[in-house]
């Protein structure tokens, strides 16, 4: 996938800006529910999704950065960003998660979007959800590689700093993809038309 083209024009804080105040529109209107009804509106309810719009704000923090140890904290802030838009899409539309065969599971047992690994849930957004013109897979997979540097003890290629904000103005992109695919009252409410 490539950003769209506005995301060239923004300097590295106003993607920042941009990401954390789409993220907090998305959270804070899905926080107690949203439109969802029954199990879905549970699942909702009881995730951290303001948390996700706390972690967009901190997204700034790392644009300043010089150290690999701050590189590998802000790869580590966008990969729980892209976990959380996936696992926000899922809860959304649990309804048609919950009755699809190839659900995510662990030891046979299929599992809630809430619980599962990012592993996993790029695994069946690979499967069931993107198809050729909108496959987010290679941007979620170098995010995940680049994010789990911080578990290793192992040399990871965890890029540069010029990278990562290439990485946000793809993840702004993706905000937009992902959020526009949920259902608002209108596009003006959230905020996708703006941001």
């Amino acid at each position: 996938m490539s950003p769209d083209t506005d995301t060239l024009n923004y300097t590295p804080e106003e993607l920042c800006s941009r990401i954390a105040t789409l993220t907090g529109s998305i959270m804070n209107f899905w926080c107690d529910g949203g439109w969802a009804q029954g199990d879905a509106a549970r699942l909702l309810d009881r995730s951290m999704l303001l948390w996700q719009a706390s972690l967009a704000k901190t997204l700034i923090k790392w644009v300043d950065g010089t150290s690999e140890g701050e590189l590998i904290l802000a790869w580590a802030n966008l990969g729980a960003l892209v976990e959380g838009q996936l696992k926000l899409f899922l809860c959304v539309y649990y309804h048609d998660y919950e009755n699809d065969v190839e659900g995510i599971r662990n030891r046979g047992v299929k599992i809630d979007p809430d619980a599962c690994m990012l592993e996993g849930i790029r695994q069946f957004f690979v499967k069931r959800i993107w198809d050729v013109g909108t496959n987010w897979n290679p941007y979620v997979e170098m995010v995940q590689q680049r994010r789990n540097a911080v578990h290793a003890f192992q040399n990871k290629d965890i890029g540069t700093f010029q990278d990562w904000i290439e990485a946000l103005r793809l993840h702004l992109s993706f905000v937009r993809y992902t959020g526009g695919g949920l259902p608002y009252p209108d596009e003006e409410f959230c905020g996708l038309r703006e941001v």
